[in-house]
């Protein structure tokens, strides 16, 4: 039988000249483990003769109390120890203020929708919010796009499958919705939104972007207040030194109607793939209200005009910050996004 004095006056030797948590181990396992010296002697103790087991065991019993407690101390100490050190070594100052948690920012395009309302509000528009999903009624056949006309090939539309029904392909609907909600008052009012089309994804065009619709309707409206107007608002988004140019075009709800561009700020002019080599870049259209347009919206077209437009809030920003490709605004890529904190 071993003698149990000498065991335990061996491992608490031991005990005290560890100095890590792998030593520590170790001296567990030699000891105190299921093939330890202390295991070992307790299950000897059935090979002595009966009268001296209780003895034995008692004794056993005790010296493994010792020695668990013992390792249970020294334990804590080697755990304070290498703390201690790890704070020594990082020069962690207790007193410093936290690390405040990063808060995040808004997205580059409602900055950029947020300098489009700040500019419009100056010149006395109020925003009015529309519904994304629409009816075919409102969504084409209100603007001058019956059915059958070939104005609707421009447009990739997404259906529900409820007849009908369908994702808005621009919030030119929502003049419809502002012109019966003002009726019979002139106002004016920018009518930001999420539009949907079935297109290929490009370095220019996504199938959801963004739209800001204007609409001004009164007496005595002319296309020279429109481009006045669109003139203030590039100015003050670009600044003074970029070029806008206005190009005849065609739209079923207005008329007449025109496009606006704006010089690449990519290439200054002289051609990238951003703009298709023309160094300029469409920022929007619009356009004198159509007269059925506003009929449909309850104004009498022989005593009220108006003015419409549509812009993209992603090309406005591909302009405002130079970016060349449309993708990387939904693309969840946090380097390219913390640009814009």
């Amino acid at each position: 039988m071993v003698d149990m004095d000498q065991l335990q006056q061996r491992a608490l030797q031991e005990l005290e000249d560890v100095g890590s948590s792998e030593g520590l181990e170790a001296w567990r396992q030699a000891y105190l483990g299921r093939a330890g010296e202390l295991t070992t002697a307790l299950r000897g103790i059935g090979q002595l003769p009966a009268a001296e087991r209780p003895a034995a065991g008692q004794r056993a019993n005790q010296v493994r109390q010792v020695l668990t407690s013992a390792f249970e101390a020294r334990e804590k100490a080697i755990e304070a120890q290498s703390l201690a050190a790890m704070l020594e070594s990082s020069s962690l100052d207790v007193r410093l203020p936290g690390r405040p948690p990063s808060l995040g920012h808004l997205h580059v395009i409602n900055q950029v929708l947020r300098d489009v309302y700040a500019i419009f509000a100056q010149m006395g528009f109020s925003v009015f919010q529309t519904r994304e999903v629409e009816d075919d009624t409102t969504n084409f056949q209100m603007l001058n796009i019956p059915p059958d006309h070939p104005a609707r090939d421009m447009w990739s539309t997404f259906y529900t499958t409820t007849p009908g029904v369908l994702l808005r392909t621009h919030t030119s609907p929502g003049q419809v919705h502002a012109m019966r909600q003002f009726h019979p008052d002139p106002f004016r009012v920018i009518l930001p939104g999420k539009c949907y089309r079935y297109e290929q994804v490009t370095t220019r065009s996504e199938y959801m972007f963004h739209q800001v619709e204007g609409l001004a309707i009164g007496q005595h409206i002319t296309m020279g207040d429109l481009k006045g107007i669109l003139e203030h608002f590039a100015r003050q988004m670009f600044g003074p030194e970029r070029r806008l140019r206005f190009r005849a075009s065609y739209f079923p709800f207005t008329e007449p109607s025109a496009e606006a561009d704006v010089d690449c700020a990519i290439c200054g002019g002289k051609g990238c793939q951003l703009c298709k080599h023309t160094g300029w870049l469409e920022i929007l259209g619009g356009g004198m209200v159509h007269p059925t347009v506003l009929a449909n919206g309850g104004y009498d077209p022989a005593i009220y005009s108006g003015f419409a437009f549509g812009m993209g809030p992603e090309r406005l920003a591909l302009l405002k910050y130079g970016i060349n490709d449309i993708r990387l605004f939904y693309a969840n890529d946090v380097r390219f996004l913390q640009q814009f904190g």
